[in-house]
């Protein structure tokens, strides 16, 4: 594949993608507790749905699960 834009092209398996910690979840407090376990569970999966892809999280799995829980009081 040839860029047109003068970007280097870089095709899948040949780079990381690195994300770092996103999103925050502090926006979620004022729901009900079973709600915000229920965030907490669709954050833990988006995050692992992202690694499956291949993206390399900045972010330790254990300080994501700290994060995370802390944001939601959970």
């Amino acid at each position: 594949m040839e860029s047109t834009t003068g970007i280097p092209v870089v095709t899948i398996g040949t780079a990381e993608v690195v994300a770092g910690p996103w999103p925050n979840y502090s926006n979620c407090r004022h729901l009900p507790e079973r709600d915000r376990w229920e965030v907490y569970a669709m954050a833990k999966a988006s995050r692992g749905a992202l690694e499956d892809r291949g993206v390399v999280m900045i972010e330790a799995y254990d300080d994501f699960v700290a994060r995370v829980t802390r944001e939601l009081n959970v």
